[in-house]
């Protein structure tokens, strides 16, 4: 393990336990899909709040850790070589941490990228569609008068989702039959677009059997419990 504190971003979050990962991130669906497979590994960690509201994400410290001002990110004191390794975008961080523990991502290739392919399809398609979706319809975008920025999410975003179904009315994950971080990656935006944006009779979820079922049995796992709530 190597010394952390040359790192800036721990001026402004001192680390009470610089031996472990250290976590900046948001109880977001982009946030909570590293914190979930953080708890699912069981890898020591340490989270810190980038509050939004108070513009954490454009302070200079966090910006020297993730130019993109976006959350989550992770500095790992315990680096693939020795050396502290700072990581940015909740898809690059999962593949890490997953590679670093060995879980939840396939050992053989052909099941391998068909788990990436699948968290790809997050990063791409679901997150962004789903993201502008509950722009319009819960936040500023609902004062537009003109529905139809919106009605194109809807759309797109009920495509998406009946992709889900396709693929959970095949298999017990969406990757296959087992457990994995393109579950981690994708379920909290579902629950999030039918929760948080209330976006559920917009895109009549009801059509989606298969996918509620599958949503159902991943937030009653505890570890799922325990990430939806980081940082509290």
């Amino acid at each position: 393990m190597s010394n952390i504190s040359n790192f800036s971003i721990t001026k402004k979050w001192p680390p009470k336990h610089p031996d472990k990962i250290q976590l900046y991130s948001l109880a977001t669906p982009n946030g909570v899909k590293v914190s979930i497979l953080l708890e699912e590994i069981g890898l020591p960690y340490e989270s810190h709040k980038v509050n939004l509201e108070t513009r954490d994400q454009f302070s200079p410290e966090f910006l020297s850790l993730y130019p993109n001002n976006k959350i989550p990110a992770i500095l790992d004191p315990n680096g693939p070589d020795g050396r502290p390794l700072a990581l940015f975008e909740s898809g690059a961080i999962m593949l890490y941490l997953a590679e670093k523990a060995n879980q939840f991502l396939p050992k053989g290739a052909r099941e391998r990228y068909e788990v990436i392919q699948w968290l790809m399809f997050q990063m791409a398609g679901v997150g962004p569609m789903f993201g502008q979706l509950g722009f319009f319809h819960k936040f500023a975008g609902k004062e537009f008068e003109d529905k139809r920025p919106r009605d194109r999410y809807v759309v797109e975003s009920k495509r998406l989702l009946g992709v889900l179904e396709g693929q959970l009315k095949k298999h017990r994950w969406v990757a296959g039959d087992e457990y994995t971080i393109a579950d981690m990656a994708i379920l909290p935006w579902v629950r999030n677009l039918i929760g948080y944006y209330g976006a559920g009779d917009l895109v009549e979820i009801k059509n989606y059997p298969h996918l509620l079922k599958t949503l159902d049995v991943f937030v009653a796992r505890p570890a799922v419990k325990r990430g939806l709530v980081v940082p509290n």
